[in-house]
């Protein structure tokens, strides 16, 4: 069985849909943009010796480059404990580029690590940028199974 539709059927059927759709459009263009973030994963982890090596991979989608980032970290242990606070040199980060960072930490199991906690940002330095400005900005996740938190 087959229908026959008339042009000026066929232009009031192409009328109706752009009116159903439209609204879906109008409503993607004026979503707000989304906020910039520094993006810190923690990708691998490696026992190098008496030592875990930890494999960051960042980014961010900030206008300019950072030029410097330090991050206060928290490494616990798989019970909980905290096993020491230390600092990681995240250096620069370029504008629309990724960058991947490792740190041996001495004296530590990679199997004993839980969780790493990003305490707070130590150095943030760039156009406009300030400590406080990047610690909003952070987005935390991880390719293992040891936890990120901030």
């Amino acid at each position: 069985m087959s229908v026959r539709i008339k042009p000026a059927q066929a232009l009031g059927l192409v009328a109706a849909l752009l009116a159903v759709t439209t609204p879906a459009f109008a409503q993607e263009e004026g979503a707000a943009p989304a906020a910039p973030s520094i993006t810190v994963e923690l990708n691998n982890t490696a026992q190098q010796g008496d030592a875990c090596q930890l494999t960051f991979l960042l980014g961010h989608t900030l206008d300019d480059a950072i030029d410097a980032l330090v991050l206060e970290t928290v490494l616990l242990t798989t019970d909980g404990a905290v096993d020491r606070l230390t600092l990681f040199d995240m250096r620069d980060l370029p504008a629309s580029r990724s960058r991947v960072r490792q740190f041996n930490v001495p004296n530590l199991s990679c199997a004993s690590l839980g969780q790493v906690l990003i305490n707070g940002v130590a150095t943030c330095q760039g156009a406009g940028l300030s400590p406080a400005i990047c610690a909003g900005a952070l987005s935390l996740s991880t390719r293992t199974e040891i936890e990120v938190l901030g």
